[in-house]
């Protein structure tokens, strides 16, 4: 990704523990030489079990996998296990594993860190992403959509809600600007009757929704300008897109953070607001007396 996931200089990547536990493979002693071939065969169990997990998987005590890390350079199993773990808070590995990951650190008495990678993440992937980008792309991507005749906000699964955000709070400004896929329909039929002069918005992570990926092709080919959201420059909906932004989404939970594509987009709103025609903002107070004549909003005492 770009300027997402910087490689740690110090950090020790799983393939190279494994590289360098199967040149050490005979040097070591019968039992120990059986916990390594486990690690080897299993990799992706080593970041998700508890050393005891581990030991009874491949029928071993537990001491005998701090022998094994021991012998490949590392102080303990703990140390010989954090690059498998960093892997999986990186988001390397399947949705399975890091879920799994998330309950070892809950039997591990280890949930205040997590809870500070949560953080720390969150904070992170917004610094990242609005670092990626500035305001003239800001302002270039607000300006499509408010010349446009129709703009559609394109998301599905996590990203379904952050569509529909947008939508809503397009909504009390402007009529331009619908949610997709509708109930009861998909993006691609929605998008039928687009074409030049309405735009697409458009967001995913990985692993990439083939729906999205789909919509996008077809809207590209119908003419619509297209603003991609996602994680990476290599992404099937940033390539060949008219305005591009990359979302960070590392996350130590087990599927891609929403946090910076939510901040994003509501950048991307306040920018719209900022550029659309003085009436809009009549559209908003008028919006917002109404609710409060229907009694939607609880009176201030």
């Amino acid at each position: 990704m770009n300027n997402i996931n910087v490689p740690n200089p110090e950090y020790s990547a799983p393939t190279k523990v494994l590289k360098n536990l199967s040149a050490a493979l005979e040097e070591l002693t019968p039992e120990t030489r059986k916990a390594a071939a486990y690690v080897l065969e299993n990799p992706n169990d080593v970041g998700v079990s508890s050393i005891r997990e581990i030991a009874e998987a491949a029928r071993v005590k537990p001491n005998t996998f701090v022998r094994m890390a021991r012998s490949v350079g590392f102080e303990g199993y703990d140390d010989f296990r954090e690059p498998f773990r960093e892997e999986i808070r990186r988001g390397v590995v399947s949705f399975p594993d890091r879920a799994r990951w998330l309950q070892s650190l809950a039997r591990g008495g280890e949930l205040a860190r997590l809870y500070a990678d949560m953080a720390a993440s969150a904070i992170r992937n917004i610094e990242e992403t609005f670092a990626a980008t500035d305001d003239t792309a800001m302002k270039a991507a607000a300006d499509a959509v408010v010349a446009s005749r129709r703009t559609y906000v394109l998301g599905v699964g996590v990203n379904s809600s952050n569509a529909r955000n947008f939508t809503y709070l397009a909504d009390m400004a402007v009529d331009t600007i619908e949610a997709i896929p509708r109930p009861g329909s998909v993006a691609i039929d929605d998008l039928a009757r687009a074409g030049p002069g309405d735009v697409l918005i458009a967001m995913t992570c990985k692993p990439y929704r083939s729906e999205v990926v789909e919509a996008v092709s077809l809207a590209r080919r119908q003419g619509l300008t297209v603003i991609a959201l996602s994680d990476s420059p290599a992404s099937p909906i940033v390539i060949g897109s008219d305005h591009a932004f990359i979302v960070a989404a590392d996350t130590p939970q087990f599927f891609p953070s929403s946090v910076s594509n939510i901040a994003l987009l509501e950048a991307l709103m306040a920018f719209v607001i900022a550029d659309a025609a003085p009436e809009v903002i009549s559209n908003i107070e008028r919006f917002h007396e109404r609710r409060h004549t229907l009694g939607i909003y609880q009176p201030e005492e």
